[in-house]
């Protein structure tokens, strides 16, 4: 499994709307130059974040994004199945009961359900705080005289 561009675009942009929106709408001009990422690509992220109540739209002058929640309730699990739709590690796993002809006697199917547990949460398990918090903690460690 690889995380497409989308999908660390899409982590990036709510990441930056956590650490910069502070309740205010944020354009996506400004995050885009923050994030050193075209405009016209986080249009296409924001279009699938939209549709998912991920984040609060307002137009006008003092238009932009915010998030819909607090960064504690955004993991980087729901945010991937966004953009990359499931998370499993092989095909055969993404429909539930497995179509998988061969699936009852798959001497490896244990490992890529296993795999793909793992995968879950542990992307389940990291926030937007978490990471945000992260940095802090990098940051003070960073001390010198």
């Amino acid at each position: 499994m690889k995380i497409s561009t989308k999908g660390r675009y899409a982590v990036r942009m709510l990441l930056d709307l956590a650490e910069h929106g502070e309740g205010r709408y944020i354009a996506l001009k400004e995050i885009a130059e923050r994030q050193g990422i075209s405009k016209k690509y986080l249009e296409q992220i924001v279009t699938i974040l939209n549709k998912s109540n991920i984040l609060i739209t307002n137009r006008g002058f003092q238009g932009g994004y915010k998030l819909a929640k607090s960064p504690d309730k955004y993991t980087l699990g729901s945010i991937l199945r966004l953009t990359e739709g499931s998370l499993v590690p092989v095909s055969c796993l993404e429909q539930q009961p497995n179509q998988c002809a061969r699936a009852a006697s798959c001497p490896t199917l244990f490992v890529w359900k296993g795999l793909g547990d793992v995968i879950n949460n542990y992307l389940d398990g990291i926030t937007l705080q978490d990471i945000m918090d992260k940095q802090i903690e990098s940051y003070s460690n960073d001390y010198m005289i």
